[in-house]
């Protein structure tokens, strides 16, 4: 029994390792940016790219054919072939959170709409009027014309139970020492680490995560922990 308890503590981990996608429009803005399926800016694009060479940087080894899990979201899925990953595992659970009727929205306009204020980590999108629900186009300075559909939103919980999804998915490769690369949205990246961490869902407002950063996930001594962040 002893034995076996030194061969757990010693067992080597593979790293998760997140990458938020690159800047986009709303981004900027400060929009609420949840499924609507905006490009990233030519910034974005070169910050993608940065964000591939210090990936290398940090981890030469790379990453193992399938150890590469991308939103299947335009934004995410542009990062991580600007980054150098052309063949991710798509999934629909590292699609941003659905933030319903604040989809599009900033928080000033939220206010404005409200007559208060409106915190998505405290009431969450389902808390939302009815009266902000619907479907409007945005165009940008392009030309682009961007379809925003305001429905019911998703619940923090739903959103988290999609991220344990995730953590589920690649933990065979990580008990076999593979590092596993995650590429998605901040706020489904966050709640992703609150569940690797075990914690309440909502301390994910308290990781800020900017764009086309880095983050890592690891094992220590048997406990779940951040061993990096947002670099």
């Amino acid at each position: 029994m002893q034995n076996s308890m030194m061969n757990d503590h010693a067992k080597r981990y593979g790293t998760l390792v997140l990458l938020r996608h690159g800047q986009t429009r709303w981004s900027e803005t400060g929009q609420y940016t949840g499924r609507t399926n905006i490009p990233l800016t030519d910034v974005g694009m070169q910050q993608a790219r940065d964000a591939g060479e210090r990936l290398r940087a940090l981890f030469p080894d790379g990453f193992a054919d399938g150890d590469v899990y991308c939103s299947d979201l335009q934004r995410a899925m542009t990062t991580a072939n600007e980054a150098g990953f052309l063949t991710p595992t798509l999934t629909p659970d590292l699609e941003e959170w659905d933030y319903g009727r604040a989809e599009g929205r900033t928080r000033a306009e939220l206010f404005a709409a409200l007559g208060e204020e409106w915190n998505v980590w405290a009431q969450g999108p389902t808390a939302l009027a009815d009266h902000l629900a619907g479907e409007r186009v945005e165009i940008f300075p392009d030309g682009q014309q961007i379809t925003i559909i305001n429905g019911p939103g998703e619940s923090i919980e739903d959103a988290a139970a999609r991220a344990r999804h995730v953590i589920d998915r690649v933990m065979p490769a990580l008990e076999a020492g593979r590092d596993v690369l995650c590429v998605a949205h901040a706020h489904i990246l966050r709640i992703l680490t609150t569940q690797w961490l075990g914690v309440d869902p909502r301390f994910g407002r308290n990781l800020k995560l900017d764009t086309a950063h880095i983050c890592a996930l690891s094992v220590y001594k048997g406990d779940h922990v951040i061993w990096k962040w947002n670099v």
